[in-house]
């Protein structure tokens, strides 16, 4: 493993080529890009499974709890960068990555890659590990790089989400849902709920949810509310009772229940090991 520490010692940046380090459950403080050159498997993150076929990059973000499980033997290599190495919030303009790769319920956690894109994320990695290599390596260098293989995965996933558009005929009635969910998640929290708003049997509105986003509408719920929870602790100065007041919590300590529950780590000790962005301190 290469690696780049803070002065505490905790991880800001990295490159891991061990084909077996996601073989069983972990969570990492930090962002995860997974590069699957070969092989097949199958990604699990949190409640979700998405079944992958290199080559092929998998994407996860602090704390989610992931693992894979190779049906095929994979050659893969893992990058993993912390938010105060490289804020995404705060680079939005420059790579619009944060909803799109990261932090969204409702897509595929993942980018295929065509033959030409895998030979330049391979000579971008390989650069990119060069620099590791150099003595006194240049963190700003290496953050244009970090920079740039952000921005050529949010586009090649741009590109492919309107071809699938094409492709896949849009189920409206689910498309509705992600509208309902966005807008009603801090007060509506049953899937009967949702199913009332569009018109649909509480039994339907599941099979084509599980059907259309490969996940349950409960989980899908719970997810909404933790990913807004997740924002507050990473982007916000908030307090934890602050927090808990603005997603309509009771008090902070079922709020604290509800997200360990889900994330298996408190609210506190997410906002430890991931930070606080330098977004919090930006002028509102």
């Amino acid at each position: 493993m290469k690696r780049i520490c803070s002065s505490a010692g905790e991880t800001l940046l990295s490159l891991n080529t061990d084909p077996n380090c996601l073989s069983s459950p972990a969570q990492f403080s930090e962002y995860t890009v997974v590069f699957i050159w070969e092989g097949e498997g199958l990604y699990h993150a949190d409640f979700g499974t998405f079944p992958f076929k290199g080559p092929v990059l998998l994407f996860s973000t602090p704390l989610q709890i992931i693992y894979i499980e190779q049906t095929k033997p994979c050659d893969l290599t893992i990058l993993q960068f912390h938010g105060d190495f490289y804020c995404i919030e705060y680079h939005k303009a420059q790579v619009a990555c944060n909803g799109l790769l990261f932090n969204n319920i409702y897509i595929e956690p993942s980018v295929k890659l065509d033959e030409r894109e895998t030979l330049s994320f391979r000579n971008l990695l390989d650069e990119l590990t060069a620099e590791f290599d150099a003595s006194g390596c240049d963190e700003i260098v290496m953050r244009g790089y970090l920079q740039l293989l952000l921005a050529k995965s949010s586009s090649i996933k741009l590109k492919s989400a309107a071809n699938k558009q094409e492709l896949q005929e849009k189920d409206e009635q689910m498309e509705k849902f992600r509208e309902l969910l966005d807008e009603h998640y801090l007060t509506l929290h049953k899937p009967a709920d949702y199913a009332d708003l569009l018109a649909m049997s509480p039994n339907n509105f599941t099979k084509r949810c599980t059907r259309y986003f490969k996940k349950s509408p409960s989980i899908m719920i719970q997810e909404r509310l933790v990913l807004e929870a997740k924002k507050q602790l990473h982007l916000t100065r908030r307090s934890i009772k602050e927090i808990a007041f603005a997603l309509q919590f009771s008090d902070e300590f079922y709020f604290s229940r509800f997200f360990k529950k889900f994330t298996k780590v408190s609210p506190q000790t997410f906002r430890q090991k991931t930070g606080i962005s330098i977004v919090a301190d930006l002028p509102q």
